[in-house]
Parts: structure tokens; C-alpha cells; sequence
């Protein structure tokens, strides 16, 4: 299947847009980042599949220079805009299989909502591997397979959790023209990291209470506040739809 970035690039597709009702999404995103990251200051910081700039403007908190390192022009022409009252943060397009910086030229990387476009992201792995420097840090999101939900499922099957990713498109939306959207095994992408020189140091489980009703029926305040208290408690199981990964090189 194609990494390139066509699907972001149609004008159809607008993730600026796409985040309009996913306020609770976006603010546990960034928690969990917060929290893997309090207390830390980085030299040179890039998020690799970043979109439009959505965390850059958080990681300017915690690094001197931030750079967006997005594969779509559109994504790219929208950042322009978005990021336009933050112009130390650089924008550049390259793919995360073939990142244009330097090796150990990063002291933080960041890669959210990238891994459920990857199937095999082994060269993904090796290439975050190569630019972070000795000792550096990368916070890596995974769509994750072993969610809570998932494992009741594949229980009442009387079958274990995949070890390689599943595609989790409906039949009829599956076209081989369209990038990819799998969700992965945690075991799997750790072990995978590992051979990457990539050690986790760290795991939060993320987004778990993500619910219309919950949406519906608590205020914005106490539903993040209750994702927050979950994100460590829950991290050991798995619990949610995404895990956060901190990542230190070798």
C-alpha cells in the first residue's frame, strides 16, 4: 500500500476541519505529550506526519526549535496559515521513511497519528533512529489493536490479539489505491522499536474515555481530567484506543 500522502492532499480531505467535535481527542493527545515530556528541554524538535502544525505549537514549550517534517503540500499550505504566529517553527516536506535531517541531528521527535498509515514501519523506525541523537527522545503514538474493547472481542471468539497489524476498514471501504489505516499490536511495535535502538521508557494508554455520550453528558472539564487520571493507571492493560510511547536511543 502507498505512503505517500495523496489522500491528504485531496481537497476533499480537510484535517483541519476534521478535528471540529474532537476537542476531548485533541486535549488528551496533548496531556499525555505534557505529561511524557514535564519537566524536560530539548534542543531541536520535529513531528514527523504532524499535518497542519496541530502539536507544534505545544512542542515549542519544551524545545529551542521546532520543525513540521509533513509528506502532504496541502497539509503544508494549510500549516502556513495555522502556524502563521509562530514563524520560528519550520515547516518542510519529506516522508517519515526518508526524513531530510541529518543523522543525530534531533534531540525530540514525535510521530502521533502516523502509525495506523503504516503496516510495516520498520524503515520508519530505523530512519527515527538514525536522525535522533545518542540518548534522545521520541514520543510515538500507536493505534492499538489490544484496546479494551478489542480484547473482549477477540475473548468471546476464543482467539488472542493479532501480532501483526490489522487493517480495521470495513470491506466496502477497502480500496488498494488508498493508504493505508491499521491498528497495531503494542507487544509487536515495542519489540519492533527495540531492534531499532528505540527503548520505551514509558507507556500511557490515551483517549480512553472516548465516547459521544460521555461527550454528551460531562463538561469538557471533568471529561479530560478523568482521561487524565486514567492515562497511568490504565497504561499496563493496554486500556485504550491509542498508546503513548516515550522512546529514548541508545
Amino acid at each position: 500500500m502507498t505512503k505517500q500522502a495523496d489522500f491528504y492532499d485531496a481537497p476533499a480531505h480537510d484535517y483541519l476541519r476534521y478535528w471540529d467535535g474532537r476537542d476531548y481527542e485533541n486535549a488528551s493527545e496533548q496531556a499525555a505529550i505534557r505529561r511524557l515530556l514535564h519537566g524536560r528541554r530539548f534542543g531541536h524538535a520535529a513531528d514527523i506526519g504532524g499535518g497542519y502544525g496541530r502539536l507544534c505549537v505545544l512542542l515549542q514549550e519544551f524545545a529551542d526549535q521546532v520543525t513540521l517534517a509533513e509528506p502532504s503540500s496541502r497539509q503544508l499550505d494549510i500549516a502556513a496559515t495555522f502556524l502563521a504566529d509562530h514563524p520560528r517553527i519550520e515547516h518542510r516536506r519529506m516522508q517519515a521513511d526518508a526524513l531530510a535531517f541529518e543523522d543525530g541531528s534531533l534531540d525530540l521527535l514525535t510521530m502521533i497519528r502516523v502509525m495506523h498509515h503504516l503496516p510495516e514501519p520498520g524503515g520508519e523506525f530505523a530512519e527515527i533512529g538514525r536522525v535522533l541523537r545518542p540518548g534522545g527522545t521520541a514520543v510515538i503514538e500507536v493505534a492499538n489493536l489490544a484496546h479494551a474493547r478489542n480484547r473482549v472481542r477477540y475473548l468471546l471468539r476464543g482467539q488472542r490479539i493479532p501480532h501483526l497489524p490489522v487493517d480495521i476498514r470495513s470491506p466496502e471501504n477497502r480500496h488498494d489505491e488508498e493508504i493505508a489505516f491499521v491498528n497495531h499490536n503494542p507487544h509487536t511495535v515495542i519489540e519492533q522499536l527495540a531492534r531499532a535502538g528505540l527503548r520505551a521508557e514509558r507507556v500511557l494508554s490515551v483517549s480512553n474515555l472516548r465516547s459521544t455520550t460521555l461527550k454528551k453528558v460531562l463538561s469538557h472539564r471533568v471529561h479530560l481530567a478523568a482521561e487524565v487520571a486514567c492515562q497511568q493507571v490504565l497504561a499496563r492493560t493496554f486500556f485504550g484506543p491509542s498508546v503513548f510511547l516515550l522512546l529514548r536511543k541508545d
